[in-house]
C-alpha cells in the first residue's frame, strides 16, 4: 500500500494536538484530514473515506466512544481502523474503547517518532489482510472479505475485534493459542491491553456463536473446537 494513497482522519478538540499530529503525518506523506468533535468527524469521514481514524476520547458534542460506536454501525466503516488518542490510561476506558470496535489505544503525551510508529503498525494491519477470503469449519463459515460469520446458514455480524479473534482461533481448530500470541496478532504489539480484554471478547463470542466452540485452557489461552 502506497503511503501517498492513505487517508487519515484526526479528531481532537485541542488545536495544538491536531496540529502536532497533522504536521508529523504529512511529513511522512500521508493525506491528513482533521475534525474537532465527533459529529464533524462522522460528516467528514463520509466524504473522504479514511483508512485510519484517530479519535480523542474526551470531546464536546459527541465523545470518542460514541463516535466510534456510531461509525461501526455504518457498513462503509466496518473495516476502517480506529484508534483512541487520550490522556486517560485506565483499564476501564481501554476496555470500553475496544468493546465499541476500536483497534488501538494511544496515550498522550506521545513523541513524534512513537506516534508515527503506531500509525505504521496500524497500516501494516491494512496490508496484512489474509489471502484466504473464506474459511469453513463444520457448520461455521468465516467470510473475511465481508467480516461476516455464517453459522448453520445464519449470518452473524461481529465487531471487528471479535471477528479477528474468532478468525484467528478458527484458522487452526484444536490448536491452543497462547494469550500473548492472541494479544500480538489481534491487537498488535504496540497496543497495551490487559488480559481481561481477551476474556471479554471470548465471552461475547460465546454468547453469539455458542459456548461449546471456545475452550479455555487455564493459565495458557484459548482454542476453537469445531
Amino acid at each position: 500500500m502506497d503511503i501517498n494513497d492513505v487517508k487519515i482522519l484526526l479528531v481532537d478538540d485541542e488545536v495544538d494536538v491536531l496540529d502536532f499530529m497533522k504536521y508529523n503525518l504529512e511529513k511522512e506523506g500521508f493525506w491528513v484530514y482533521t475534525a474537532k468533535d465527533g459529529i464533524e468527524a462522522i460528516q467528514l469521514a463520509k466524504k473522504v473515506s479514511p483508512a485510519i481514524i484517530i479519535l480523542d476520547l474526551m470531546m464536546p458534542k459527541m465523545d470518542g466512544i460514541e463516535t466510534c460506536r456510531e461509525l461501526r454501525t455504518m457498513p462503509e466503516f466496518k473495516n476502517t481502523l480506529i484508534a483512541f488518542l487520550t490522556a486517560r490510561d485506565e483499564d476501564y476506558s481501554q476496555i470500553a474503547g475496544f468493546e465499541v470496535g476500536a483497534d488501538d489505544y494511544i496515550t498522550k503525551p506521545i513523541k513524534p517518532r512513537v506516534f508515527i510508529s503506531r500509525i505504521r503498525a496500524l497500516l501494516r494491519r491494512l496490508e496484512s489482510n489474509d489471502s484466504v477470503a473464506k474459511v469453513v469449519v463444520g457448520d461455521i463459515e468465516i467470510d473475511r472479505e465481508r467480516y461476516l460469520v455464517v453459522k448453520g446458514g445464519k449470518e452473524i455480524s461481529l465487531p471487528r475485534k471479535e471477528f479477528e479473534l474468532m478468525s484467528l482461533l478458527v484458522s487452526k481448530p484444536g490448536r491452543v493459542f497462547k494469550r500473548e500470541e492472541i494479544l500480538s496478532r489481534v491487537w498488535g504489539n504496540d497496543t497495551i491491553v490487559g488480559d481481561r480484554t481477551i476474556d471479554v471478547h471470548i465471552r461475547k463470542l460465546r454468547e453469539k456463536i455458542g459456548d461449546d466452540y471456545f475452550k479455555t485452557i487455564k493459565g495458557i489461552g484459548y482454542k476453537f473446537d469445531a
